[in-house]
């Protein structure tokens, strides 16, 4: 069997973070969902199916011989599964599975109208060749096959639908991997922690290969796991609350007060943050608050940005849908940034309940911005904002990946150069 994910219709509502990835890309808890859904139904091989926009980058992110994007092998059986299924052990992944492993007859799976998975066995036979070309994905040639609706699936419709499954899916990926080690953290052979770190739950705490803990540290993991991986370090006097994951490589600074967030590899962590995903490689390294909020790749918090979360009146916050040109209403009380990838913010930044800041945009000066910012904005409340050169966006991009190993690559430019192009409508209506 092959597992194939694909982007549907619905991808474009989930900007700006999935303005420079694939869907399946995002992070939840310790995995992306690509992670979860192959976790949850394995297979022989890999099929991806992406935009156009964003096929270069899913290849060169996903490099394998095992992997391929959008082509459909030849002569297989194929289970296309939806890249916004959450796929977590459930009645949907159940019947999905049991489906596909008994190698019975093609089938769809839908859930309130929108096709979540299909089993096509011997899919190039039966399917158009174009059927991996299509973008969006289109669910067409599986109009005349029998279906099954799902009572329930979790499929992600908004990016704020990621906070909501946030804590559930720390405690489900914790649980995943193996038991912790009941030993005191100390004793930890793998790990480097000092005497006076104090761990509350130990049983409840992972700690990876090369893992530093200094001196003063709390990891309270009473109200949920905390996951630490590989080469992370936990600088003096930080606090972490569970369910928490920080990723490898990650630093969280002396200090900082950490709670109910997944943060992936490489980050720097600092000041307080609570349920939020910091996707991998960004920045929030100094003190300042960032509550219920998801940052791409490649951002950077300058000292003392706040975010607020909650509005004075408590109640519900919008947020702008830029597939929608139109504020939406969240369903949420708690709702802070959402940014997508090397997006920057100077000292002192303030961002309102709710804001949404496209990919490359470089902020500053005091006050609010709109809750709103298109791609490739430069400037502040103050001085107004204008287009950030893209000729200056991609020499900045080289140095900050420079300082991580990392090279902005020629699938890096192109995807960078159109996405420019293609938001400059949108610059010129915010602006």
């Amino acid at each position: 069997m092959h597992l194939c994910l694909f982007e549907d219709a619905r991808v474009q509502h989930l900007r700006p973070l999935t303005e420079t990835r694939p869907v399946y890309d995002l992070r939840l808890g310790l995995r992306t969902l690509l992670d979860t859904t192959v976790d949850a139904f394995p297979a022989q091989n890999l099929l991806l199916h992406s935009r156009p926009l964003v096929a270069p980058i899913t290849a060169q992110t996903y490099d394998d011989e095992a992997i391929h994007v959008n082509a459909l092998s030849h002569e297989t059986d194929v289970l296309f599964v939806n890249g916004r299924f959450v796929a977590t052990n459930g009645p949907a992944v159940e019947q999905i599975r049991a489906h596909a492993q008994a190698n019975a007859k093609a089938r769809t799976f839908t859930h309130d109208g929108t096709l979540v998975a299909a089993w096509v066995p011997r899919a190039s036979a039966r399917l158009p060749d174009n059927v991996l070309s299509t973008s969006p994905f289109s669910p067409a040639p599986f109009a005349d096959l029998p279906t099954t609706s799902l009572d329930e699936a979790t499929l992600i419709r908004q990016p704020w639908d990621l906070l909501t499954l946030l804590r559930p899916a720390l405690r489900r990926d914790a649980a995943a991997r193996s038991a912790p080690s009941t030993a005191p953290l100390s004793a930890r052979p793998q790990a480097s922690v000092h005497e006076s770190v104090i761990g509350v739950h130990p049983d409840r705490i992972s700690l990876g290969r090369g893992v530093t803990v200094c001196p003063g540290a709390i990891l309270n993991a009473e109200a949920g796991p905390i996951v630490i991986d590989d080469e992370a370090t936990i600088f003096e006097q930080a606090v972490i609350k569970g369910p928490c994951y920080v990723g490898p490589k990650t630093q969280i600074k002396v200090g900082a007060n950490i709670e109910g967030a997944a943060f992936g590899y490489y980050c720097k962590v600092g000041g307080e943050v609570h349920d939020t995903i910091i996707h991998s490689l960004s920045n929030k390294a100094h003190p300042g608050f960032l509550g219920h909020s998801y940052l791409g790749r490649w951002c950077n918090l300058g000292a003392d940005t706040n975010i607020s979360n909650l509005k004075n009146n408590y109640g519900e916050i919008s947020a702008y849908a830029p597939a929608e040109d139109a504020f939406v209403p969240t369903g949420r009380r708690f709702a802070g940034l959402l940014m997508g990838d090397h997006s920057k913010c100077a000292i002192n930044t303030m961002f309102n309940t709710g804001t949404v800041v496209g990919t490359y945009c470089n902020l500053y000066g005091g006050d609010f911005p709109p809750q709103y910012l298109p791609p490739f904005s430069w400037g502040g409340p103050r001085a107004g904002f204008s287009t950030y050169r893209l000729s200056k966006a991609l020499e900045v991009a080289e140095h900050v990946m420079n300082r991580r190993d990392r090279s902005l690559t020629d699938a890096d430019r192109t995807l960078l150069s159109t996405l420019f192009e293609e938001t400059a409508a949108e610059r010129e209506a915010h602006h």
